[in-house]
């Protein structure tokens, strides 16, 4: 039995790992990782999906409904797992990579997108670290 190797290089997000289940896929950053670009949230309403910053730099937010913004500077090599029905969202630098695990077709077939509000983009502002901000 041999070793299936996945690997993806370019901007953005790309499902490499799929089983009848879940799948394994890697974002790397493009231009709507950066804080002046972000205009959308998301969730997923059935299941849950889990984060993984292999390098560079992320912040993971949150807005679960009925609670306050949360903000996570992500560290490399920890499992971040965001819980259905909470509304989130990455910023990222320029070198971030992430591995991203979820229930297959999660982002086609279980994915609600909303407009992020001038309340949470202040609120977001006041909570994200300092290499954002720089």
């Amino acid at each position: 039995m041999s070793v299936n190797v996945y690997k993806f290089e370019r901007l953005g997000y790309k499902p490499l790992l799929l089983t009848p289940n879940w799948q394994v896929a890697i974002m790397n950053w493009d231009p709507s990782c950066e804080r002046k670009n972000l205009h959308e949230i998301e969730r997923h309403n059935q299941t849950e999906e889990g984060f993984v910053l292999l390098r560079g730099k992320a912040a993971l937010f949150t807005h679960p409904d009925d609670e306050a913004l949360q903000v996570y500077d992500l560290e490399p090599g920890v499992v971040y797992s965001v819980p259905k029905r909470v509304w989130h969202r990455l910023v990222a630098n320029q070198q971030a990579s992430l591995l991203i695990v979820e229930d297959l077709n999660t982002h086609l077939h279980d994915t609600e997108v909303r407009l992020i509000t001038e309340e949470e983009l202040s609120q977001l502002d006041a909570r994200l670290p300092e290499w954002v901000k720089s």
